[in-house]
């Protein structure tokens, strides 16, 4: 049987879109871990990376914890937190904001720094507050990069969540755990078809989102 009577067979099963383990129910967690897990990460490289895009210092201090994050293996660090906390949720948040944080923090620094420095020459010679300044002429300018590190960094997420499985925990990676303990590798590809899906409708979101959020004048010049 070949790849494509795998996904055929997984998703014409009915069996696999109802219940605790139906396709709804593990499409669901695993959005919701991916939501926590960005969420989290974006609270921590979102600010940093302004800040310090905005004044022009700390950039090697930056890319140096980018590569030490982007170089700790994931399913290393899984096993390490859930050691030291026990199982649950925050052992996996732990990896997966690791992760996530390194693109956002670096994408969001080079964005502000890319700002042409005119516009906010003038906006200081008007007297304008650094916040002001900040909020209201870099960070329009620098959006789309800034949007671009989010992209990244969500998909590596959901990419990535899977290893909530590998913990007892749900989300799409559990069709791919449980079909490789029980030999059903029908379920295996249909897990990964669903995760790839997601992932490709992630990006498509921020494609979206970028549409939306970025002024017109801002997307030529990108």
């Amino acid at each position: 049987m070949n790849v494509i009577n795998f996904i055929n067979a997984f998703f014409s099963d009915s069996a696999h879109w109802k219940g605790y383990d139906g396709i709804p129910t593990r499409l669901w967690e695993h959005v919701q871990y991916s939501l926590q897990a960005l969420a989290l990460a974006a609270a921590i490289g979102l600010p940093i990376g302004l800040i310090t895009g905005h004044y022009g210092r700390g950039g090697n201090v930056l890319a140096l914890v980018a590569t030490a994050g982007r170089a700790l293996p994931t399913f290393g660090l899984l096993v390490v937190a859930t050691l030291a906390l026990g199982f649950g949720m925050l052992p996996v948040m732990i990896p997966l904001v690791v992760l996530a944080v390194p693109p956002i923090l670096v994408t969001t620094y080079e964005a502000m720094r890319s700002v042409d420095p005119p516009p906010v020459d003038a906006a200081r010679g008007m007297g304008m507050r650094e916040s002001s300044i900040l909020l209201r002429v870099e960070l329009p300018v620098a959006l789309p990069l800034i949007l671009g590190g989010m992209r990244s960094a969500a998909i590596q997420i959901v990419s990535t969540a899977t290893i909530a499985a590998y913990v007892s925990l749900g989300g799409l990676g559990r069709y791919i755990v449980d079909g490789l303990y029980q030999h059903d590798y029908e379920k295996v590809i249909g897990g990964a078809t669903l995760v790839a899906g997601l992932a490709l409708a992630t990006l498509g979101l921020f494609w979206a989102a970028g549409r939306a959020a970025v002024s017109p004048g801002v997307r030529r010049a990108n």
